[in-house]
């Protein structure tokens, strides 16, 4: 029996789920403990391990996350006030976002979070701020698009030539532009490159991280000492959603990074990480309720409530981003008869709101479960619920929240977008 079959017979004995739930998100912190320990074990002890928050941005998760002594990687305001409340030190956090404001730069010179540039107006103000915070403990790098290609998802892939991150390195004079950069400044001590997402061989991936890594070395050299201390690979681990068997692995990975960069596997650099996708998925998994079925056009349609509310990239981009899904009885056990070509709704109001289509599956029924795998980066855990923001402007009014907070709310399109401009 699967773990996530055993956990939705528990969850039916102990009353979680019934005939009433919607759709509940499930980690498996074993699992993660496992995940993480596979991640460590891959690579030597010169690399250090943060996870993207953004892949799964719960605040219990990233508690986990933090005892099981992992760093965390934020890329948003509301993200790194996440990563501390879960109990990240400002020393085993990373802000890479692409749009820090003064503010976000200022208090990561002050409290000593590191960060990496993403373009030279940010580097001219760091340039400015910097002279205020001269023994500031923050890491600080650049980050560099070796702009070696897109891998199968164009919409995920971010060494493209023409990728919005980064400094460009193979356009123009900019690559003698930038070891100019890190020879008129001994404060910038790493490097950073994130070549790799979903759908990236791991040999693309390599390449990117070859690619700065010499540059670093390079840089190294004409300086005439080691000022780059930390390079920074980035994640971007691909998922097999197809089936249990998690692959490629880290250590498959590590193989393919020691063959192609292995000066990255001695004492010569500190070597960090932001894996998300790779270290949460495969550890979560959702159950939602069947509410009704019915046929269209020959086509059989459960209809659930798990859909592009949560499950964002696969209603819009589902041959880039399929999932699998399996239906159970009430009780929890398999449905295994009478299988037919099915459609599994969500219960948005658009027609491209689909958890699985075309797929084969036992006849489903209404108050059946579907459990759909491999959800636990990117998907229950960054829900939209197109109900909570008049919700939340209710409760704030009831409570006698200021004038300026009611309308930040009102205004906003996503709770994620009041948290940000909250923080």
């Amino acid at each position: 029996m699967k773990i996530q079959q055993e956990a939705l017979i528990e969850a039916i004995r102990h009353g979680i789920v019934d005939g009433d739930t919607t759709a509940i998100g499930v980690m498996d912190f074993d699992g993660l403990a496992a995940t993480v320990a596979d991640l460590k074990s891959a690579f030597s002890p010169n690399f250090y391990h943060t996870f993207a928050v953004k892949a799964n941005a719960l605040r219990n998760v990233l508690i986990k996350l933090q005892q099981l002594g992992i760093g965390a990687e934020v890329a948003s305001p509301g993200e790194l006030e996440l990563a501390v409340s879960a109990g990240f030190s400002a020393d085993r956090v990373i802000f890479d976002s692409p749009a820090k404001t003064k503010a976000d730069i200022r208090r990561c010179l002050q409290d000593g979070i590191s960060f990496n540039l993403d373009n030279e107006q940010e580097l001219a103000r760091v340039d400015e701020m910097i002279k205020e915070y001269p023994d500031t403990s923050a890491v600080i790098g650049f980050r560099v698009n070796p702009q070696i290609g897109s891998g199968k998802i164009s919409s995920t892939s971010t060494a493209t030539s023409t990728s919005k991150f980064g400094f460009a390195l193979a356009d123009g004079d900019n690559r003698a532009r930038l070891i100019q950069i890190y020879a008129d400044r001994p404060w910038l001590k790493s490097m950073h490159t994130h070549s790799g997402s979903q759908g990236c061989p791991l040999e693309l991936m390599a390449q990117g991280i070859s690619v700065i890594t010499e540059l670093c070395e390079e840089i190294n050299a004409r300086i005439g000492s080691q000022q780059i201390e930390r390079i920074d690979i980035g994640g971007g681990l691909p998922v097999n959603f197809t089936s249990d068997e998690v692959t490629p692995t880290f250590s498959e990975y590590a193989a393919v990074l020691k063959d192609t960069v292995p000066v990255l596997f001695t004492d010569k650099y500190q070597v960090k990480t932001e894996f998300g996708r790779a270290i949460a998925a495969k550890n979560g998994f959702m159950i939602t309720r069947v509410e009704y079925t019915k046929e269209m056009g020959g086509r059989f349609i459960a209809t659930t409530h798990a859909g592009a509310q949560v499950m964002t990239r696969t209603a819009f981009l589902p041959e880039s981003w399929p999932v699998r899904a399996e239906g159970y009885k009430p009780d929890g056990e398999l449905r295994t008869e009478n299988v037919v070509e099915t459609d599994v709704a969500g219960p948005c109001c658009f027609a491209a709101d689909l958890v699985a289509k075309k797929v084969m599956l036992p006849k489903l029924e209404p108050d059946d479960y579907v459990v759909v795998y491999d959800t636990g980066a990117y998907y229950f855990s960054n829900h939209f619920d197109y109900n909570a923001l008049p919700r939340l402007a209710v409760y704030a009014a009831e409570k006698g929240a200021s004038n300026s907070l009611l309308t930040l709310i009102r205004r906003a399109e996503t709770l994620g977008e009041v948290v940000n401009n909250m923080s």
